[in-house]
């Protein structure tokens, strides 16, 4: 079975680094520094799950996951916010924008892990894995 694809979307690379470092074994990891880029690659690449900082330039985490869901190509991708920010509040407003988890840094790959397996499922029922040619 070909791995599925990962997006990590952070604008701080050791972040990005870390969060691949700890998933690129099981899945294909791709990278965006801001909430534009996250878009554009979603689009793309079709990955089968998105893990999206909240605050960042450009385009924050907020605002990226609302423009992935309410796009009729992207809409059906898993967005799992990983944020420092573990208020409620900013939980229920993620959760409004359309996202489908949230997992608080710092974190450690057996939680990352376990959250990626949670709503993985989900995102192979919706996403179909590309084959290549």
């Amino acid at each position: 079975m070909e791995k599925q694809k990962i997006l990590i979307v952070d604008d701080e690379q050791g972040v990005r680094l870390t969060v691949s470092r700890m998933l690129e074994n099981e899945y294909i990891v791709l990278e965006a520094a801001d909430g534009e880029q996250a878009i554009a690659i979603a689009r793309e690449e079709r990955p089968s799950i998105i893990l999206m900082d909240l605050m960042m330039p450009k385009l924050d985490g907020y605002a990226a996951c609302l423009s992935i869901k309410s796009d009729q190509e992207t809409r059906r991708i898993p967005v799992v916010m990983l944020t420092a920010i573990g208020h409620e509040l900013n939980k229920r407003f993620a959760e409004e924008m359309g996202a489908d988890g949230y997992i608080t840094k710092p974190f450690t790959r057996e939680s990352l892990q376990e959250e990626v397996r949670r709503i993985m499922p989900v995102a192979e029922e919706n996403v179909p894995a590309i084959q290549s040619e």
